[in-house]
């Protein structure tokens, strides 16, 4: 009783000296924003649809040893790699990318059909490594920068390879990128051996700036105006918010930017200050990643090492203008605005390279494909005009002998 007392006179001496305290203390998680399709967008995760299937059949054969797998056991895991077609049906649409040979699986066993990776596959691996090497500063950059954001300066291995394709990290990044970097990096533990950690060992000023206070710097630079770092907001087209959430939008975008690389453990949870920073966070993870998006039970797998909220995906649909939250394929996917025009992204990872270099050998093999089936047909059609014409001939013939007999 004495608490909500002293709760009430705390309540109305604000009134008095501030009209607006009732709007101000409005509590974030009473704030609703209508979920809204947005098809552009949804669009460009359908795009990508058949890249990631075709890279999740190529990563499993990949990962086996000799990188050779019979067929049967491939066919065995399409429902893990949610294919929905049979493996020759989907070797058929995509050719080119593995060679099939039969062997045996055990010394005394029947021959089966195996699957290994193509020539051109095995080209296509060698220009990704190079990509990959090409662009090491960017990818140590991006794992510091996971690193500094977090709460500790720590994160779990497991979690970092959980995300290695999100943001572009090579399968060896561990093994073979890690340790070349002992001023930034600490492994604390043995992979795949009980926990294990990666730690930052230097802090770099340059890699703690995010992408929007890099943005008003370069605008500062053009314009020789000194520019307020905030959040690129529009909403969709035919979008619009309620009154009250416009004026807290309003206010709330009032508030100074406060960097995701920053220290907040003063900050109380549920602060409109601390929905700045979380909101800050994702739009960094989310600029980090290759596809500028990124599923949201992926990024709830780090709600411990970036102080997330419980509900933290209720900040993809309340701000609207600078997230969008698809339900494209039955998954949740966090995208930012901002990186797409439609549902084209205009804010290329350099490490998209990789992925156009393998949809070039997809295109390829399909247009082999087209044009074995072209020449099928066309020796099709050949045949049934031959074979025509020999029964035209012999009925001919037939007739031709009737008359003289």
């Amino acid at each position: 009783m004495l608490f909500k007392t002293k709760a009430l006179l705390f309540y109305l001496q604000n009134l008095r000296t501030n009209p607006n305290f009732t709007r101000q203390i409005r509590p974030i998680s009473s704030l609703k924003v209508v979920w809204r399709k947005d098809q552009k967008l949804d669009q460009a995760i359908e795009d990508d649809k058949q890249y990631k299937l075709c890279s999740r059949v190529v990563k499993e054969v990949l990962n086996e040893p000799g990188q050779v797998i019979p067929l049967l056991y491939l066919e065995k895991r399409r429902e893990r790699l949610r294919l929905i077609v049979r493996i020759k049906a989907f070797l058929n649409r995509y050719p080119g990318l593995f060679d099939s040979y039969y062997d045996r699986i055990k010394p005394k066993t029947n021959q089966v059909l195996f699957l290994r990776p193509s020539e051109k596959l095995r080209d296509f691996l060698e220009e990704e490594r190079k990509i990959y090497v090409q662009n090491e500063g960017l990818i140590v950059a991006k794992l510091c920068k996971l690193l500094m954001m977090s709460k500790d300066k720590v994160i779990s291995i497991d979690k970092l390879v959980h995300v290695k394709r999100e943001f572009g990290f090579p399968n060896d990044f561990l093994v073979n990128l890690v340790p070349k970097y002992p001023n930034y990096f600490k492994l604390v533990g043995c992979p795949g051996e009980g926990k294990s950690f990666l730690e930052l060992e230097s802090w770099n000023p340059e890699f703690a700036k995010s992408v929007i206070q890099l943005r008003a710097e370069e605008e500062a630079k053009v314009t020789g105006i000194r520019v307020r770092p905030n959040f690129n907001v529009k909403l969709p087209s035919g979008f619009y918010l309620r009154k009250e959430m416009r004026e807290w939008t309003r206010d709330w975008l009032e508030l100074d930017y406060i960097s995701p690389y920053g220290d907040v453990s003063s900050l109380p949870q549920s602060s409109r200050e601390m929905e700045k920073r979380t909101v800050g966070v994702f739009h960094e993870l989310l600029s980090l990643s290759i596809f500028k998006r990124v599923p949201v039970p992926i990024l709830g797998k780090f709600n411990d090492e970036y102080r997330f909220p419980n509900a933290f995906s209720t900040v993809f649909t309340r701000h609207s203008g600078i997230f969008y939250m698809s339900l494209k394929g039955g998954i949740k996917t966090a995208v930012l605005r901002e990186a797409y025009k439609d549902s084209e992204l205009i804010d290329r990872d350099p490490l998209l390279e990789i992925k156009d270099k393998f949809v070039e050998l997809l295109e390829e093999g399909r247009q082999e494909r087209a044009e074995q089936l072209k020449v099928q047909r066309e020796e099709l059609k050949k045949e049934i005009e031959m074979t025509a014409l020999r029964n035209e001939e012999e009925e001919l013939y037939e007739h031709g002998c009737n008359e003289q007999m």
